[in-house]
């Protein structure tokens, strides 16, 4: 039975606790939802023995209790799914499908190709992929510093019952984040991703933030911008080149990628999940991207 979620808790599983899950998951438990983290054998022990600590320019300091578990046992409301894509395929053996039943599943994660992944496994029509405006760092097992002074999320799910995200968009808005929901799939998640793969890459692959990329690497930034968008607007998603360099433009000069992040502390990066899905995209369309395709080889034969 679906909850009223405005008024009703929810019972909510956020598989990966860590900068964007923990985040959700401390917000949602301090506003009275049900949170049961999916975790290793250590991270689960140390939520359930020491909770979430949170820390935040815009919600506060605070401390929340939250159940955690290593995988899901029961039915929940929705699963919010905040892993790294390189991760992905081992976490969702936390979530078996028959133990989620009607739950949401909620994916967060960057690229474009995940959805399909998950509606191969899940109910099709349960599968709401979201993207998330937000910097939000895990310094310590459940402990999440919150830095960016704003968290916006866009929730979509083209078959996926309008009242069912509405009514999460509802339950998340009161809780903290600013949520709304759009009919377009497709053009949510491509709005994210054209935003997403010049930044990631360029910054990754000159191990620079977005200030020097945007100055030094003018040219490059901008050929990148152009092809990433064509294949953005045959995508259905957005197509003005100038806007997005805007973008960038109006970011603080030391802002870096997640990508660029993974890459300086020596963990894989997502590398096919936004540059290999950008160059797959692409080749559907019959489009040409030299600048990606150049970008995604010396990236990958840096850290194959």
């Amino acid at each position: 039975m679906a909850h009223d979620l405005t008024h009703d808790p929810l019972t909510v599983a956020v598989l990966g606790p860590g900068g964007t899950g923990g985040l959700l998951a401390a917000l949602l438990a301090r506003a009275g939802h049900r949170v049961i983290c999916l975790a290793g054998e250590d991270t689960a022990h140390t939520l359930r023995t020491s909770g979430i600590r949170f820390a935040s320019g815009v919600y506060g300091d605070f401390t929340t209790p939250v159940e955690a578990d290593t995988e899901l046992r029961e039915p929940v409301d929705v699963c919010v799914i905040a892993v790294k894509h390189t991760s992905l395929a081992a976490a969702l053996d936390r979530v078996p499908p028959k133990a989620l039943s009607d739950g949401l599943v909620v994916p967060l994660l960057n690229g474009v190709e995940h959805p399909a992944t998950l509606r191969a496994r899940y109910r099709p029509d349960r599968v709401a992929p979201a993207v998330i405006r937000v910097e939000s760092t895990r310094v310590a097992p459940g402990v999440i510093e919150h830095g960016s002074p704003f968290a916006e999320i866009d929730l979509t799910g083209d078959d996926v019952p309008r009242e069912r995200l509405d009514a999460l968009a509802g339950a998340l808005t009161a809780a903290g984040p600013p949520t709304r929901v759009l009919g377009d799939e497709s053009a949510a998640l491509w709005a994210k991703m054209s935003f997403l793969a010049p930044f990631a890459l360029l910054t990754t692959l000159h191990g620079l933030p977005l200030g020097e990329v945007r100055t030094r690497h003018r040219e490059e930034l901008t050929a990148l911008v152009e092809e990433t968008t064509a294949v953005s607007a045959a995508s259905g998603g957005p197509s003005d080149p100038a806007q997005a360099l805007a973008r960038y433009d109006a970011f603080p000069p030391q802002t870096k990628s997640s990508m660029q992040r993974d890459a300086e502390a020596g963990r894989p990066l997502e590398l096919d999940a936004i540059g290999g899905a950008l160059l797959r995209a692409a080749e559907r369309h019959g489009l040409r991207t030299p600048v990606v395709a150049r970008v995604v080889r010396e990236l990958g034969t840096r850290t194959s």
